[in-house]
């Protein structure tokens, strides 16, 4: 599938799920959607975090590794930037762990 059949079908999916957000409720059966789609929100939330989150960090630690091999002294300048990347990387995912938790505690046990 290419970049941008990829990017539409997860705007449209971002789209169709968070539209219920914002419907009134109407019946009884109408809140069952709601939570329906805050339990999809949460898994489609962290599963997408993990997925970007592991992909950007190996494509951090493989450049810096590359780099690193091309010039070993400046391995220094090299690594302290890559682990403050890797954090701020992995602090998305914590955030993105953090909605879908909250999202989670939208639907009903």
């Amino acid at each position: 599938m290419s970049k941008n059949k990829m990017a539409l079908t997860a705007f449209a999916i971002s789209t169709l799920a968070t539209t219920s957000a914002f419907a009134q409720e109407g019946a009884a059966g109408a809140s069952a959607g709601a939570h329906a789609m805050a339990a999809l929100g949460a898994g489609l939330a962290i599963g997408l975090a993990v997925l970007g989150g592991g992909l950007g960090q190996a494509r951090a630690a493989a450049a810096a590794l590359e780099g690193i091999s091309r010039n070993p002294g400046a391995a220094p300048k090299i690594q302290t930037p890559m682990i403050l990347a890797l954090a701020l990387i992995e602090s998305l995912v914590l955030f993105a762990f953090l909605i879908a938790f909250f999202l989670q505690g939208k639907v009903p046990g």
